[in-house]
């Protein structure tokens, strides 16, 4: 079984140092922000007791759950705790185009007893949706994020599904959204069915709280792999990162507060323990998986975080909107690589599928290439393209018509690169070779010599 998550039990002090360190995993609403492309989510939570509205990278963030509502066993809600934080969260979420849920439950100390009962019969299910469809409707709140953590499979798991469709119906017939927090492994994935993927809009897949070491990349992308293979569409898949450390809950501000250079690691020691987490490299390449994979990313929590170019929120988007821009449009002239060696369609064949290569420069028309607006690279009146859309390292590119496919849009960095956010990967000369004939094709961003471009002056 899955370890149990801690939101509550950190909020009532158990951590002893900076803020508090949670396990938790939302996500909020259907009507996407208009912040990163793609309908990519980047989901980040406020807990009730810990943070400051004012200091969320609200332009960095598509949604926010404020964390939490907690339900009793008749159906009625507890009195949410800061009201007059949650209001301001709307307030400055929308001002800034993010929508704002209201996640309910939590890990709750384990206590599951108050979902249980009501979802185990119609009357109580019933009041429970009324009161939630009330609530957002008292707060101008998106969506309900459910985190029921821990259903049982059997009964448990028939009467969340019944609570789920009742409650994404209501919700989605007044344009709001329902989205669900969901264990990573283990026995309780079974106590979501899958009849429950079609009444929500996303889940939030908690892969951490896991792993050795603590939410590492391969574990948690299996974890994501895991719901997939049951059925849940990858659009509908999040991938949730932790902003603290395991096994000792320091928050991830705090780890890089001791030491700046903590912020590029993922395991560090102290006070003679290791502490094991996800920094801003591992975090970057979890986005980049769930861009060609899945829906988003989630975060526990917001005030976790740090600010400036340590900022795991800033990791996320910055890997998501490219960390760069297309190069300036309208030029024409040959693109160099490794070995002075120019970027050439393989004997100027015009089809579809050609391949793209290094060859020495000779001022041909199969070496000119235009610099689109729109971020494409074009020759022969078509465009260098990742084959067949592909976003694993050695997919190779070739010459296709233009479709304006995330497959033909190039980003140039600082370094010299060139990056498709689509893949998350950057155009690279095969076997860091300048001879003629070699393939160029997508591979993890490095910025070796075989990855510098220069593009048309």
């Amino acid at each position: 079984m899955p370890r149990p998550h801690l939101r509550r039990r950190l909020a009532a002090g158990a951590l002893a140092l900076a803020t508090t360190a949670a396990t938790l995993t939302l996500a909020p609403t259907a009507a996407e922000a208009a912040v990163l492309p793609n309908n990519f989510k980047s989901v980040g939570y406020m807990p009730s007791w810990s943070g400051n509205v004012n200091t969320i990278q609200y332009g960095k963030l598509t949604h926010i759950n404020y964390a939490f509502v907690l339900p009793n066993g008749d159906g009625s809600l507890r009195p949410v705790e800061n009201p007059s934080k949650l209001s301001s969260l709307v307030s400055l979420g929308h001002a800034n185009n993010v929508k704002v849920s209201i996640a309910v439950g939590g890990w709750n100390d384990g206590d599951d007893s108050a979902f249980e009962a009501l979802a185990a019969n119609s009357g109580s299910r019933s009041a429970f949706v009324n009161n939630l469809i009330a609530f957002v409707g008292q707060y101008n709140l998106d969506g309900v994020d459910m985190d029921w953590e821990y259903p049982d499979p059997g009964a448990s798991a028939n009467n969340y599904t019944l609570l789920m469709q009742q409650l994404g119906s209501a919700l989605h017939s007044r344009g709001k959204l329902l989205t669900a927090a969901v264990v990573s492994e283990g026995y309780y994935v079974d106590g979501v069915p899958t009849a429950v993927f079609g009444s929500v809009d996303w889940l939030n897949i908690m892969a951490y709280d896991g792993g050795s070491p603590h939410a590492n990349y391969d574990w948690s992308i299996a974890s994501i792999n895991r719901w997939k293979s049951r059925g849940l569409p990858a659009a509908k898949a999040v991938l949730g990162v932790p902003f603290y450390s395991r096994p000792g809950y320091y928050t991830y501000s705090a780890l890089v507060g001791m030491d700046p250079a903590n912020a590029n690691r993922d395991c560090t020691t102290v006070g003679g323990a290791q502490q094991c987490y996800n920094g801003v490299p591992t975090v970057k390449r979890k986005t980049q998986w769930a861009m060609a994979n899945a829906g988003g990313m989630m975060n526990w929590e917001l005030s976790q975080d740090t600010t400036g170019s340590t900022s795991l929120v800033s990791a996320i988007y910055d890997t998501v909107t490219g960390g760069g821009t297309p190069p300036p449009s309208g030029r024409t002239g040959p693109i160099t690589g490794i070995g002075g060696a120019c970027v050439d369609v393989a004997a100027a064949s015009t089809a579809n599928g050609t391949a793209i290569q290094l060859y020495g420069c000779n001022g041909t028309a199969a070496q000119s290439w235009t610099v689109g607006g729109d971020g494409t690279l074009r020759a022969l009146g078509k465009c260098l393209d990742v084959t067949s859309a592909g976003t694993a390292n050695g997919t190779t590119i070739q010459l296709w018509d233009c479709n304006g496919t995330g497959a033909q849009v190039w980003q140039a960095q600082s370094n010299g690169t060139l990056r498709n956010p689509a893949s998350g990967r950057c155009l690279d000369a095969t076997g860091n070779s300048p001879a003629n004939g070699t393939r160029l094709q997508i591979w993890d961003c490095f910025g070796g010599a075989n990855q510098v471009w220069r593009l048309p002056a």
